[in-house]
């Protein structure tokens, strides 16, 4: 068996009386496509710090490329940000307003020390999103929600990563633009061979884009395997509850 890229052995993390998350097993494999889906308060959020080495669990280990995430070993931790990256729920909230779009977009080749001639990658990389490289001197204030989200997700892509984690990336836009970002990071992660960890509230979205689905709910896996096996014939009650609550993409 390989070494997954991201992992967690029976995690469990507890806050005080607590327990949002309970022995949670998950393997993140090269290449492919994981779908981490809950509702509020499933323990999704909590286990994207664990993978991002941003907490540590109560017990069990979390692991990148086969070793364990400690936040103390800053040269791990500085390989993980620079081979992972994330594009977050709202590009209101994580764009910088006072910066350019230029400047947010090559941030990342600045603060991880990344060699070359970061001007051509900006280019490069808003191209990659569908958006005229001439952006790059305008601010986010200028843009709809769809194009900032496009502008998250070049500044992510920057750095070059093989891991793409899209912490419910298409929630905070409107229905008519959903659509369009779900088929651009689709065509992203078949174009550049990323690995991808999506996590969301809504199935649909899922699987749209993913080939393996983790279901959480009240901090444990509660359903997990191929995506269409899982959409098409769910085990639980819950996994059911989430498909009837799915919206119209298109």
């Amino acid at each position: 068996m390989t070494t997954p890229v991201l992992a967690t052995d029976q995690v469990t993390r507890s806050f005080g009386a607590t327990r949002a998350l309970d022995g949670v097993t998950l393997r993140v494999e090269s290449g492919r496509s994981v779908g981490i889906v809950g509702e509020s308060g499933s323990g999704k959020s909590t286990l994207l710090r664990l993978l991002l080495g941003l907490d540590s669990p109560t017990s069990g280990t979390s692991t990148f490329r086969g070793e364990q995430l400690d936040r103390r070993d800053r040269g791990l931790l500085r390989r993980l940000r620079r081979d992972v990256q994330v594009v977050f729920q709202d590009p209101r909230s994580s764009l910088d307003p006072r910066m350019s779009v230029g400047a947010a977009v090559a941030e990342p080749l600045r603060s991880l020390k990344i060699p070359g001639d970061h001007r051509a990658r900006v280019v490069e990389v808003l191209a990659a999103v569908g958006l005229d490289p001439e952006v790059a001197g305008r601010y986010p204030a200028q843009f709809s929600g769809g194009q900032r989200q496009r502008i998250a997700i070049a500044r992510a892509l920057a750095p070059s990563p093989s891991v793409l984690i899209a912490d419910e990336p298409v929630s905070a836009l409107d229905v008519s633009v959903r659509a369009q970002v779900v088929g651009l990071l689709d065509r992203l992660r078949a174009e550049q061979g990323l690995t991808l960890v999506l996590v969301s509230h809504d199935i649909g979205i899922v699987g749209r884009l993913c080939e393996e689905t983790v279901v959480l709910h009240h901090g444990r896996v509660v359903e997990q395997g191929p995506t269409a096996r899982v959409l098409a014939d769910p085990a639980e009650a819950y996994t059911r509850r989430l498909l009837d609550a799915v919206p119209r993409l298109d």
